[in-house]
């Protein structure tokens, strides 16, 4: 899991996306948010959703796979639901909603 949301983070700072963490170990709070927000068809078949799961404001967008799927076709800022800067090499390859 660490190796995972280090590899997201890693992403969007070396892209300069803004984001906002949010620790679900050391927050009640965070994690009772991330477990509401998380659509029933993308939980596990038992158990909670584990991190890292990622959001666009309350808008579920994925998982660390659906993440890591958009990154190998270049498709990060459409899976992220934002514009990709001019010239960027991480285009919009796929439209929102099609992961």
């Amino acid at each position: 899991i660490k190796k995972q949301q280090q590899d997201v983070l890693g992403f969007l700072e070396a892209n300069k996306i803004e984001f906002e963490e949010k620790d679900i170990a050391a927050n009640e709070e965070n994690r009772k948010w991330m477990r509401e927000n998380v659509p029933e068809d993308s939980r596990p078949a038992s158990g909670n959703p584990l991190p890292p799961r990622l959001f666009n404001d309350s808008r579920y967008l994925g998982d660390y796979d659906a993440f890591f799927e958009a990154r190998e076709n270049n498709a990060v800022y459409a899976f992220l639901g934002l514009t990709a800067p001019p010239g960027s090499k991480v285009g919009e390859h796929l439209l929102p909603g099609s992961l």
